[in-house]
């Protein structure tokens, strides 16, 4: 019996070591319609059910000779052992990957690889792309400065007076916005502009929050969900250095040596603010900072309403602070406040969720926003590069084909997110010269090749985590810095349906890019452009 085991053992074994996704090779992504690979598969496949068969004859005869249940329930531990060693391997097949970031090559024409295969054969007119971003995009510039100034306006009054509903004492407070996403980094795209908004908030006075990444090795947060982090919320005395009267009952003979009465009856009061913590713990729960925001700003909106000459509503209850604004000329404007906690004294932000994320995490893990070095490395790069450079236009013709695409076949978990990190790669291993303006339909088709090879080997790295490309200048924190990679596709490899969704919907946009790029272009026709 113990043989036979040992046999079965040896062909899972096997299987698993020939499994064709076990070990891919480095930078090369598996053909799905490869016959050759699908014969050897086959054969292979063959080979092991026949030793199957084999074995479970040898099984059948040798358990007719053994008397009790033992060696059954024996048998049984062992199959599944087999079947847990099998499926733990194949989930944790892309941690076997070297981690390290991509290095786009190019050959001495400046030209993409020849690992682009798809995105190059692409028929890309210089003339056609040159007239569609000047007809698509141009239009926007000014536009968008006029919406920056006035959402700006309109968010500081709206904060303030968010302010003011808040008690200072026991709820959160609302520090000042920062802006972020393509309307502060001026690659707007279409219409309606849709402005993104951080609004951090810190503990109430006495309190105050310590923060858990997936980076800390004392932190325990599952590997498909790298990039979060918990925000514990610390209560008076909670160290062991703050005083303790909030924390203990002194009684009425008693008082406390550095607040008086009154101040000790406001910090019990404090304890209000564990409401905003997930139930029977004190780490904050998304939920329950998505319902405060959504009460507070509604309270606030209330306020100053009868100042403004247009409406505001809630678009997504769902989502805290993805607001319309719409004006008596029909005209909208979306905007997206998102609640965050800052990271220490950093630049880096924990956000309840990105606006295009349509993934679901536990209620106490927190994303980690890294928008603001992302802005500065991009502001950092466009220094060194040509005059009207075509990094923004390759960025936005992107972009705008991803949103036409999704009008097209539906949502997917492929975002302008992923498009921006791309592009933020490229820039860091091409050289400036190459992205000249005359070079966009070049540089495009490079764009559009690293996400299709980053799709196939389900591998696109964050751009500013653990990346030692980021210049010195960008100030990424040390524990950013020094992480190990994290692959923005890593849940692919569990999520299979979501993959093969996002994997189709690249793929017909890739298809559509030559007939969407010409059906947006206006023609001219006797020396007019039609609009």
């Amino acid at each position: 019996m113990q043989g036979a085991i040992a046999r079965v053992c040896m062909v899972v074994v096997a299987a698993i070591l020939h499994h064709p996704l076990l070990f891919p090779n480095e930078n090369t992504t598996i053909p799905e319609q490869d016959d050759e690979l699908l014969t050897r598969m086959k054969e292979h496949q063959e080979k092991l059910e026949a030793e199957q068969k084999r074995l479970e004859q040898e099984i059948s005869q040798t358990e007719t000779a053994l008397i009790g249940d033992q060696d059954s329930y024996s048998w049984y531990f062992w199959s599944s052992l087999c079947l847990v060693i099998f499926f733990t391997i194949e989930v944790c097949r892309q941690d076997m990957i070297p981690t390290e970031m991509p290095d786009p090559m190019e050959d001495e024409d400046g030209d993409s690889s020849a690992e682009y295969l798809s995105a190059k054969t692409l028929v890309l007119d210089k003339g056609v792309l040159s007239n569609f971003c000047k007809t698509r995009f141009h239009p926007f510039i000014h536009e968008s400065g006029r919406v920056r100034e006035f959402i700006k306006g309109f968010a500081d009054d709206l904060l303030e007076a968010l302010r003011s509903v808040c008690d200072r004492e026991s709820d959160l407070e609302v520090e000042d916005f920062v802006g972020i996403g393509s309307m502060f980094e001026s690659w707007r795209v279409t219409k309606p502009p849709t402005c993104d908004l951080i609004v951090p908030f810190a503990p109430p006075r006495s309190f105050r929050f310590q923060f858990q990444l997936w980076c800390d090795p004392s932190t325990e947060i599952p590997l498909d969900l790298q990039g979060c982090g918990r925000i514990k919320l610390i209560k008076p005395g909670g160290n062991g250095t703050d005083c303790l009267c909030a924390a203990t009952n002194l009684g009425d003979d008693m008082l406390c040596l550095l607040h008086n009465r009154n101040e000790c009856e406001k910090l019990e009061e404090l304890n209000s603010v564990e409401l905003l913590c997930a139930k029977n713990t004190l780490y904050l729960s998304k939920d329950q900072i998505m319902t405060w925001f959504q009460i507070s700003v509604s309270k606030a909106w209330g306020q100053i309403s009868h100042k403004y000459d247009f409406e505001l509503a809630f678009r997504n209850l769902d989502v805290p602070g993805a607001l319309k604004i719409r004006f008596r000329s029909g005209k909208t404007v979306v905007l997206n406040i998102t609640p965050a906690v800052q990271f220490e004294d950093t630049d880096a932000y924990l956000i309840s969720h990105f606006p295009s994320d349509i993934s679901n995490s536990p209620d106490t893990l927190w994303k980690l926003s890294l928008t603001v070095y992302e802005k500065n490395l991009l502001k950092h790069l466009a220094k060194h590069l040509p005059t009207n450079s075509c990094h923004v236009h390759c960025l936005q013709i992107v972009s705008f084909l991803h949103k036409k695409q999704t009008a097209l076949t539906g949502r997917s978990a492929f975002s302008n997110y992923h498009i921006k990190t791309a592009l933020l790669h490229l820039l860091l291993s091409k050289h400036p010269a190459t992205w000249q303006p005359q070079n966009l339909d070049h540089r495009l088709r490079d764009l559009l090749g690293f996400l299709q090879l980053s799709l196939g080997e389900k591998r696109l790295y964050h751009i500013v985590v653990g990346n030692p490309r980021i210049p010195a200048e960008i100030l990424v924190p040390e524990i950013i810095r020094t992480a190990e990679p994290v692959n923005l596709f890593r849940p692919l490899v569990l999520q299979r349906h979501v993959y093969a969704k996002m994997e189709e919907h690249f793929q017909e946009m890739v298809r559509n890019t030559s007939v969407l790029v010409q059906e947006y272009t206006p023609h001219l026709s006797n020396g007019y452009v039609r609009h």
